[in-house]
């Protein structure tokens, strides 16, 4: 049994979710707030993952970091080296989603150039009659970067494991990789 731990993550404009989505993972969908304050700087959430099949376990520390642009310097500065992103846009507010390329250049120029693993999220699945960003364009997308793609709802508690499912199931894999080249090297 390995029990592993992993800074992930969650970046994406201001108000999209990132807050109810990590709020609604961590407390196995028990807790959705009507009403939130715009998260200022990063929050700290922790949660751990069992890993399907093993015995072994990945525990998130996930870094909500603010959305808004006059926030994110200070938060770059808390981030230290992420394991693993989850970057979260509205579905139904298409500019969320066109900035994702920005959030994603700024985490991968703080990583200095090391692999992290990453899903894209979909989020507010719920206000379907109101969509703007249509699936197959977010999955596209999320392929060329190299991100799983998810949708989910965290209002409605849909699919809000998945994303972090994978992204322990991938730093699980990272570590099995290594571990394995440290064998090969015995």
């Amino acid at each position: 049994m390995v029990k592993l731990r992993a800074r992930c993550l969650v970046v994406g404009d201001a108000a999209v979710g990132k807050t109810a989505l990590s709020q609604m993972f961590r407390s196995d969908g028990a807790h959705f707030q009507k009403n939130y304050s715009m998260t200022a700087g990063v929050e700290l959430v922790v949660k751990s993952v069992s890993i399907p099949e093993t015995s072994d376990s990945v525990e998130l520390y996930i870094f909500d970091s603010a959305g808004k642009e006059t926030f994110v310097e200070p938060c770059t500065k808390v981030w230290g080296q992420p394991s693993v992103l989850c970057l979260v846009f509205d579905l139904s507010t298409e500019p969320s989603f066109r900035s994702c390329g920005r959030w994603l250049e700024r985490v991968r120029a703080h990583s200095q150039g090391l692999h992290i693993p990453g899903v894209l999220v979909g989020n507010k699945s719920d206000l379907s009659s109101r969509r703007e960003v249509e699936t197959s364009v977010a999955q596209e997308w999320a392929q060329s970067q190299g991100l799983e793609y998810h949708e989910t709802s965290a209002k409605d508690m849909e699919n809000c494991e998945a994303p972090f499912l994978t992204l322990a199931q991938a730093f699980h894999a990272l570590y099995q990789d290594r571990l394995q080249t440290i064998q090969n090297l015995a």
